[in-house]
């Protein structure tokens, strides 16, 4: 008799009405909500502007859901087009079925796409969101929990988790490999905080540590699992994966260390800050100094008729003192 383990729920879906309320959903809803809230926090610390997160976050979500989507369906494209199988179910996201590596890929040229239109550095945005993506994971892995999917091998640990009979999946305790990789996000999380704070992680590095972290707990939750997976030298595709990505992710970090040492002093242009303006501010400067060698021009034409005038005064006195003299003298005679 098992005297403790984490019941599953009966089902992964309550209808108000005619609307579904699918728990994965929420899962995945909740998860992008703290990733844009913690996102948005650290962009302000390092100076950028309330809500950029946000209006960056509408494009980067939706190419990331689709990006995890077609990662899931060409990874496992026999659940959806072997004989038997309908392929219409491949659209069907609220049944489960994100893969992260697809998602944060295309996730980021969606990300790149809103940067771009607000004139902001790609590598600056991941830095201040890679904890809350990593946060995001971990709340959305109870999606799985809900849909009884992505559960680990056998086992009578007090922690397993309990999944009832289904469609490719048969009754039994299992390891939790959904709170297992939840939990290990947080610490992830935990982790990018801590070392952003204490080395000032720049251009990219503090996403790079949460992706390196990322992987090096998949990797030994992935080679847990017992749903089917396709396998290569006898590891999972996603062991490899992880492997692969964490070489690059660690390569990253040295690399750009080297070549771009320290952080961004500025990662958001302020509003009216273009770049015309400079060169606005020049043809100003040019119109300025045109403008003050008008007036010495001016200066030097008056001067002429200013000195004739001048002398012409002069003359006038000083024939009223020769007028003065001769007619003073003449009296005197």
């Amino acid at each position: 008799m098992d005297l403790a383990y984490i019941p599953s729920p009966s089902t992964g879906v309550i209808h108000l009405g005619p609307i579904p309320l699918r728990g994965y959903a929420f899962c995945i809803i909740i998860g992008v909500f703290v990733a844009v809230w913690l996102g948005n926090k650290r962009w302000i610390a390092r100076g950028g502007t309330a809500g950029t997160v946000a209006d960056i976050a509408v494009w980067a979500v939706p190419f990331g859901l689709v990006g995890g989507r077609l990662y899931h369906v060409i990874t496992d494209y026999q659940l959806y087009f072997s004989e038997g199988e309908n392929w219409v179910d491949a659209f069907k996201i609220w049944e489960g079925g994100l893969g992260i590596w697809g998602a944060i890929a295309l996730g980021a040229v969606g990300a790149w796409i809103g940067c771009r239109r607000r004139g902001i550095p790609l590598p600056a945005y991941a830095d201040a969101i890679a904890p809350g993506i990593a946060l995001a994971q971990a709340v959305g892995r109870w999606g799985n929990w809900f849909n009884q999917e992505l559960y680990g091998k056998p086992t009578d640990l007090p922690w397993a988790l309990k999944i009832t009979a289904g469609p490719n999946r048969e009754a039994g305790l299992y390891h939790p490999t959904f709170l297992y990789e939840s939990l290990w996000c947080i610490g992830v999380a935990l982790l990018v905080i801590w070392a952003d704070r204490r080395f000032k992680l720049g251009h990219g590095r503090a996403f790079a540590l949460y992706v390196a972290a990322y992987c090096a707990g998949r990797g030994w939750i992935e080679y847990m699992r017992v749903d089917e997976a396709h396998h290569i030298l006898g590891l999972r595709l996603n062991v490899w994966t992880a492997i692969i990505v964490f070489l690059l992710a660690v390569l990253y970090i040295v690399i750009s260390a080297k070549v771009r040492p320290g952080r961004e002093e500025i990662v958001e242009p302020k509003k009216g800050d273009t770049a015309e303006k400079p060169a606005a501010d020049g043809d100003a400067e040019e119109k300025a100094v045109e403008g003050a060698e008008a007036k010495d021009a001016e200066a030097k034409d008056a001067e002429p008729a200013d000195q004739a005038e001048t002398e012409a005064e002069t003359g006038v006195e000083e024939k009223h003192k020769d007028g003065a003299g001769n007619g003073a003298g003449a009296g005197g005679r």
